[in-house]
């Protein structure tokens, strides 16, 4: 019976994972226990949108731990994540008397201004620290400088407040005491980059099934963070439209996804088997994933601030669950133009089971989680397991009614949001095939044919 653990819940569009693991001397873990359900029919793009679903399957992943770990559970650290993350840039100014000499705590009071800063509907995530400007310089630590005048550079990680609330609301309504909420994303970084990747500057894509996660860093520091709409699940869309279900959809993608294929492969593809009796065709197979996969990565490269795009020379690093779909570092390697493209399938920290009977996937999926264990600092262990554990009297729950009315006004907002996204997409991708075909030379030829016909047929023009 464990009774020195850290526990761990990730919230994905996938599924919900929850794992405990006892940190070690050298700092490793070891994994005493994992519980995984499937979360895609109540959490879109990475937020809770069925409040009760959630809510029972948490409950279920807790339990299946207790049992596991024979032991109750007091707490658990919890991954914030989803489509409203990203990071904004705040500036603050300090204007100071002749030849100050700046103090510890002159620099306090300007994080502290920043960690004041309102942002309508939204809550900060986290603060990361970058470059402090004196004159012309920029120093990472201004303690101790003389100086008449600095500026305090921040990033600050936010995403809506009705979010955390109502991820709140499905922890209190499980019995399930939260240690502390952290930026899935950050959590993430921390153990997949190398230090050296974080130094010389590189970009971490997190390719999930509703969500692409996208930050950049630079000089140790978080310099852009933001989240797209896009995923996995876009691709398993596009490939129903071969006729096939979602299930189905899924399987053929898991089986025969490409992102890239050779133009001498191209037309020699023959139909692929779908169960016993049934076929797709593989150059329309080919077509939809290849022109889904292009757009996201298009997009993730759009993200990347283009100051800092000539800085990476620590490469891209790919994780997450279409990390594997076979080729994607060579579109990644296309689009952006950057030879070095690292697909990171598991964590750089060290990680041990403690019973064979415990697997971890290396395939980029397991990654999320682990981070946010090794973040947790608390033990969540409770005291010893019995039944009454599992029946202990729960917070009071809301009516049916009320239930229902949460439940539709939820939906009603994520159809909105998901709408939105849509056609923000959907404008941009037709405005850059406009553009890429009034660019093309034939274009540019007819346009110029007809303006000089347009002359040369004016009346005034002829004059």
């Amino acid at each position: 019976m464990a009774k020195d653990f850290i526990v761990a819940i990730e919230l994905g569009s996938s599924k919900i994972t929850g794992i405990a693991g006892r940190r070690n001397p050298d700092g490793s873990m070891t994994v005493l226990a994992v519980a995984s359900e499937d979360s895609s029919s109540f959490i879109r793009k990475g937020l809770v949108y069925k409040t009760d679903k959630t809510t029972q399957c948490l409950t279920n992943i807790v339990n299946k731990l207790k049992a596991s770990l024979k032991t109750d559970i007091a707490k658990v650290y919890v991954g914030e994540g989803g489509q409203s993350i990203h990071g904004v840039r705040n500036v603050i100014p300090s204007d100071l008397a002749a030849d100050t000499v700046i103090s510890p705590a002159m620099v306090d009071s300007l994080q502290d201004a920043n960690r004041n800063k309102n942002y309508p509907d939204y809550e900060i995530l986290d603060v990361v620290n970058q470059e402090y400007h004196i004159g012309q310089r920029e120093e990472i630590d201004p303690t101790g400088i003389q100086a008449s005048r600095f500026e305090a550079n921040f990033l600050n990680v936010i995403w809506r407040r009705s979010y955390q609330r109502t991820l709140n609301k499905c922890f209190a309504d499980a019995g399930i005491r939260i240690a502390d909420l952290l930026p899935a994303p950050l959590a993430l970084a921390d153990v997949v980059l190398t230090p050296a990747e974080k130094k010389t500057g590189c970009l971490l894509v997190d390719l999930g099934a509703d969500t692409t996660t996208v930050m950049v860093y630079h000089r140790n520091i978080l310099r852009h963070i933001s989240v797209l709409p896009l995923g996995g699940r876009n691709v398993t869309r596009d490939i129903e439209s071969l006729h096939l279900d979602t299930a189905e959809a899924e399987s053929v993608k898991l089986r025969y996804a490409n992102a890239y294929t050779p133009d001498e492969e191209y037309g020699k593809q023959q139909p692929l088997p779908v169960g016993e009796t049934r076929f797709v065709e593989r150059v329309k197979l080919v077509e939809l994933v290849e022109a889904r996969v292009y757009e996201i990565v298009a997009n993730v490269w759009n993200q990347v601030p283009t100051d800092y795009r000539p800085k990476l020379r620590g490469g891209i690093v790919l994780t997450g669950g279409m990390s594997n779909m076979k080729n994607i570092d060579r579109v990644f390697r296309r689009i952006t133009e950057m030879d070095t493209v690292r697909i990171a399938n598991f964590i750089e920290n060290e990680v041990g089971v403690a019973t064979s009977k415990i697997t971890l996937p290396h395939d980029g999926t397991f990654c999320g989680v682990l981070a946010l264990m090794f973040k947790g600092d608390e033990n969540c262990a409770g005291g010893d397991l019995n039944k009454d554990l599992f029946d202990a009297p729960k917070p009071p729950q809301p009516t049916p009614e009320e239930l229902e009315r949460q439940r539709l006004e939820q939906e009603r907002k994520e159809h909105e949001e998901a709408e939105r996204q849509e056609r923000e997409t959907e404008e941009r991708r037709k405005k850059e095939e406009e553009e890429r075909i009034a660019s093309s030379p034939i274009n540019k030829a007819k346009s110029a044919l007809k303006r000089f016909w347009h002359t040369m047929m004016t009346p005034d023009a002829n004059e």
